[in-house]
Formats: structure tokens, sequence, C-alpha cells
């Protein structure tokens, strides 16, 4: 199993707390990096939104890409994995930015390819904001345009989407991944992408690397996994895919002291007092094609991470760890708050192990 972290660019991800003590800056971020590479963590994740979902969208959000490039020069030896909308980057400008970001790193960047679901976000920032089998339509092309750029030069491409002519890309990413567990060959950044949709799985299986999952059980899991190698498996010649799942994670010496904190962290807030991210659960809700409702509780902590039920003992956790390794993941993307401390407790307590 690799562990990889949420980096904390919205300030945290509980929306009913107000201060969580991991502030959206720069200066949080490089240290809890430089103390999560430390601590053993594989890999972070970078998410990029230009409004902040979980403390609502007037509050401090960093910039994903910046902030990457900036964590490629201070770091050594974790896996940047940043998040890109294709609807806010053209495929050949990011080919390059990526390719950049990727040099810098030695051979670190990896993408995280979302088809963006904000539609507030997208008017803010002047951006055309397309329905759900539109926004897959574009990623699909902007993924071809994107891999093409990265191989070869002289790309020209006419479609729906985007017109490229004789595109020229030097330098190209860098030629191999340099990251723990990367997998070979790879001479290009990893693309990993999450969906539920049947569009986003059907695409997901046939032009990415990876498959990203929000929260569930492992059974659940497994059975996501196996039908994802059946889509998988209708692309002769394509690798394994990798698979990944989150969780938020509470570990505490006893399952009782565990539980005060789940109840602590998910406790309905006072109506007339309701924190800014409840706003956008309505619109999330819509945005998106979900396999399964989720209840206002369970939006209270980010990506349904409560569900995969990382929740315990160190015993309890890592038993978890090992269903989700049984049902074929071989990533975890953990939540925490703060991350500074939690993050030290469960690689001393679970990862050690």
């Amino acid at each position: 199993m690799r562990y990889g972290f949420w980096l904390p660019v919205f300030g945290g991800w509980l929306r009913n707390i107000d201060d969580e003590q991991m502030p959206a800056t720069w200066e949080y971020t490089r240290a809890l990096c430089e103390q999560a590479e430390d601590l053993g963590y594989d890999l972070t994740l970078i998410a990029e939104l230009n409004l902040n979902d979980i403390k609502g969208p007037e509050a401090d959000s960093l910039d994903a890409w910046s902030t990457a490039a900036a964590l490629a020069a201070v770091t050594r030896k974790l896996e940047l994995m940043v998040a890109v909308r294709p609807t806010f980057h053209s495929p050949a400008l990011l080919a390059k930015e990526a390719a950049n970001i990727d040099r810098i790193s030695g051979g670190r960047l990896t993408l995280n390819v979302v088809s963006s679901w904000w539609a507030d976000e997208a008017r803010k920032y002047g951006i055309p904001f397309d329905e759900h089998d539109d926004r897959y339509a574009r990623t699909s092309e902007w993924l071809d345009v994107l891999d093409s750029c990265w191989s070869s030069q002289h790309t020209s491409h006419r479609g729906r989407y985007y017109n490229i002519d004789d595109n020229l890309l030097s330098p190209k990413p860098f030629p191999r991944r340099t990251y723990s567990g990367a997998p070979e060959p790879a001479a290009r950044p990893t693309i990993y992408a999450g969906g539920e949709s049947e569009t986003a799985k059907n695409l997901i299986a046939a032009k990415c690397d990876a498959y990203l999952m929000h929260g569930d059980d492992p059974t659940t899991i497994a059975n996501k996994i196996s039908d994802m190698r059946a889509r998988r498996a209708l692309h002769p010649g394509l690798p394994a895919m990798i698979f990944g799942v989150t969780g938020y994670c509470i570990v505490r010496d006893s399952e009782a002291e565990a539980e005060r904190e789940v109840e602590r962290i998910t406790s309905a807030p006072d109506a007339a007092k309701s924190p800014a991210g409840f706003a956008n659960f309505q619109q999330w809700i819509t945005g998106s094609q979900l396999e399964k409702k989720i209840s206002l509780r369970d939006y209270s902590v980010s990506n349904r991470g409560l569900q995969s039920g990382l929740i315990g003992t160190p015993e309890t956790v890592a038993q978890r760890l090992a269903d989700f390794e049984g049902a074929g993941c071989s990533l975890v993307l953990l939540q925490s708050s703060p991350q500074h401390t939690e993050m030290a407790r469960f690689a001393a307590q679970v990862m050690r192990r």
C-alpha cells in the first residue's frame, strides 16, 4: 500500500469546524510536505478549485499549479499529483506547463484529471460551464491532445473543442517516473481520474492509468475495481490500472475516543450559524452523477471520507487498510485534521506496523 495525503489547500476538510489549525498558506503546506517526506508518505494530492469549497467561497484557497511548481523545487521524494480541470486549461498550454514542473521535480509530477462540477465557480472566473456529458467529451479530446503534445513534435488536431496547428513542445516531461512505486515503464506523467457515471468510467478505463474512488467500504470498493477491470479489458494492449481510495482517518487509543471525535466533527451546526462550506451541498449533488446518495452529515467531511471506515484503534485501522489492499487498492489518499498532528500519529501507529 502506498500512503498519500490531500494537501490542505482549503485550510482543512471539515465543513462545520471553522479553524482546523491548518492555514491555507504556502508556509504551512511546505512545512507539511517536508514533514510528510520525513515520515515516509509517498505522495500528495493537490486539489484544484479557484474558490474554497470547504470553508466557503470567500475563504482563502491556494492555486494548485503554482503551489505544485513551488513544491517541486523544495521536496525530494513525494509524488506530486496535481488536479487539473480541462475546462480551465488549454491542453497544449497545460502540456507545456506540466512538462516544465515535471522537469523541476525530476520526474515526480502526475495528474488527477477532474471534469468539473461547480457552475458558480466557472461563471465567476469567466469559464464556459459544460453539462455533464459534454464535460467528459471535452476531457476525452483534451487527453488526446495532451498525450500527443507530450509524446511527439508537430502535433496538429482538429476537434469539437480544440484546434492545434503544428505544436512544438520542448522539453518534454522527464523521461521516467522517479517516485516510490512508480509504474514501469512510464515515460510520461501518470494520469489519474475519478468519477461514478457510466460516461466517466468508460472514459477512464479507455484513456487513464489509474482510478480514484471516494470513500466506501472495502466490499463496495472491490466491486468497483472488478467493474473497472472489465471495462479496461475492452481495450487490449493497455497496462493494468492502478486503484486508489480516499479516506478520512481518525486513529485513537480506544474505539470510544475515535467515536467521540467523529461526533465532534459531524455534529450538525446551528442552522442560524451554518458554516459557509455547507452552501455548496446542493450544487455538488446536482453537478455530479453519484452512485449513492450522501447525507448532509457525510458532506460535513470532504469526499465521503468517513465511509472508508479508517476510524478506531491502530489495529482496527491497519486491518481496514489490509482489507482495501485485498480488494485491489494499492493507494490510499488520507485526509485528517489537523494534518501535521494526525499524519504523524498515523505514521507512528499504523504505517510503521
